[in-house]
């Protein structure tokens, strides 16, 4: 009797425990150098699974997984490492913070903050940085225009919420300038409207992304906009995870229903960064040394940006990334590989920029592919002009070269090219709201400028928008407010215009 009453007692006392042995997977480092650690005895650990080393618990991704051992790269500095030192797996992939608290923040790749203003908080939500892209049934077209301020990138080669557009071009020739101007332009959009921004550095200098951030707070920008840097002197392991970190930061906004703009400056670093990771972890290289799966790397990265269903919150993720190139060929393998990904791309030309044309963009180049679904009506309607005159003065300037004698309408056609070209010159930190771009398009597209000599078209520009804002700011208001270009907007905008260019000769 006493024996089935302790043998009770046993049982429940068991009951639900584990039996059998446990305890946690512990490796050996077997080598390490260059940021890259070689691992044995970790059998079950997982791709990109985040592993402690030594006392000091340097954090660890892993990238190979062999038969015996496992290849994993140092997310810090490598020199606290050993030979020996033990390994411990934490069966959890690399996941960054993210929410509010981020607003307005320089953070590293992994989310911690470096521009020495204290912790995020202590009520952190994480999510990992490898998450899958939203299905086709969860997404819905872009329509929605993200306005850049920049009157060449709006008329010509709109960007939609959701889209995905490559800026390409050599270096010191005006991206990261465009990029700034599209940031601040946010501050012209309604609050509600405002994308938040992110802003991902790879492998820039600290020196060139504190002046970036400078800029943004004196301007007001910073508070919806958040700076992911992985600086020149980190490890290739950080520029890695940055772009993707950012991504995962963003997703949190859009899966709460809100407008998303992430900037990738620039994934030509990042793909070198990968190149060397891949080198080092012995995988074989192929073109240009880079490893195979090099493609893979930014398809799954841009596949990210949409724009959501209604069901799903109606949130968009829409991707810039940035692509350098070297002496203007888009031809080489990282180029074509992220134009083949992406929804088109804005080609900015070193030629142009020598000749003084700001932003350098090479209209016949570049392209969207989303076009006229994502301008607002008003752009639209003097869009679609500019883009004939365009493509007839780039046409005839190319002929006009070799020939002698023009006749009137060739030559008139040239000179209202001329005038269009310097009417889409814009200085650095000018972005336009879009109803002051209709009206200053308007007036170039109606021949109102025709008379007006080049050296002063900008000066023009400049005088008729303040007078319209002195003097007519209903009509501003009008197309801002219904973002449309009606029969009597136009009638009135065209009688305020016709006002100011006779007082001004």
């Amino acid at each position: 009797m006493a024996k089935d009453f302790l043998f009770d007692i046993l049982k429940k006392e068991l009951e639900g425990a584990k039996l059998g042995p446990t305890g946690e997977e512990i490796g050996k480092v077997i080598f390490v150098g260059d940021g890259v650690v070689q691992i044995e005895g970790l059998p079950h650990a997982m791709f990109s699974e985040m592993v402690e080393i030594g006392d000091a618990a340097v954090p660890a991704m892993i990238l190979n997984l062999e038969e015996y051992v496992v290849g994993a790269v140092v997310l810090g500095e490598d020199t606290k490492i050993k030979e020996g030192d033990l390994v411990k797996r934490t069966e959890s992939v690399l996941s960054v913070p993210v929410g509010e608290s981020l607003l307005g923040r320089v953070v590293n790749p992994l989310g911690s903050p470096i521009d020495g203003k204290g912790s995020l908080g202590a009520k952190k939500e994480t999510l990992p940085i490898e998450r899958p892209a939203p299905s086709v049934m969860d997404r819905q077209g872009v329509n929605t225009p993200l306005a850049t301020g920049i009157k060449v990138i709006d008329a010509t080669i709109p960007i939609g919420r959701g889209q995905r557009e490559l800026i390409i071009g050599d270096r010191q020739i005006g991206k990261t300038a465009l990029i700034q101007d599209t940031i601040l332009n946010q501050l012209n959009e309604p609050a509600e409207r405002r994308p938040i921004c992110i802003y991902v550095a790879i492998g820039q200098k600290a020196s060139k992304v504190a002046q970036f951030v400078q800029e943004l707070e004196e301007r007001g920008a910073m508070e919806y906009t958040i700076v992911v840097s992985a600086n020149a002197s980190d490890p290739a392991s950080l520029w890695y995870i940055a772009p993707y970190a950012g991504c995962s930061m963003g997703e949190y906004f859009r899966d709460k229903g809100k407008d998303v703009l992430i900037i990738y400056d620039d994934l030509s670093k990042h793909a070198w960064a990968w190149r060397q990771i891949a080198l080092l972890l012995r995988r074989p290289p192929g073109r240009e040394a880079y490893p195979g799966d090099v493609f893979y790397l930014h398809s799954r990265l841009l596949e990210r940006a949409s724009r959501l269903s209604d069901k799903k919150g109606g949130g968009s993720l829409t991707a810039l990334p940035i692509i350098e190139t070297q002496l203007g060929d888009v031809s080489a393998y990282i180029p074509t590989n992220v134009i083949s990904i992406t929804d088109g791309q804005i080609y900015l030309e070193s030629d142009l920029f020598s000749k003084g044309q700001r932003p350098a963009v090479n209209i016949g180049l570049s392209v969207s592919r989303v076009g006229s679904a994502a301008q607002t009506k008003a752009t639209k309607k003097v869009a679609s002009q500019l883009k004939l005159d365009l493509a007839q003065f780039q046409e005839l300037a190319a002929f006009a070269q070799f020939a002698q004698d023009l006749d009137k309408a060739t030559k008139a056609k040239i000179d209202r090219g001329q005038h269009l070209m310097e009417v889409l010159k814009q200085g650095q930190f000018e972005p336009m709201p879009m109803e002051e771009q209709v009206a200053v398009l308007f007036a170039a597209i109606e021949g109102y400028l025709d008379a007006v000599p080049l050296e002063k078209v900008r000066a023009f520009e400049k005088k008729l928008v303040q007078y319209l804002k002195d003097h007519n700011a209903k009509v501003l208001k009008t197309i801002r407010e219904s973002r449309d270009l009606s029969d009597d907007t136009k009638a009135d905008l065209k009688k305020a215009v016709e006002t100011f260019t006779s007082s001004y000769k």
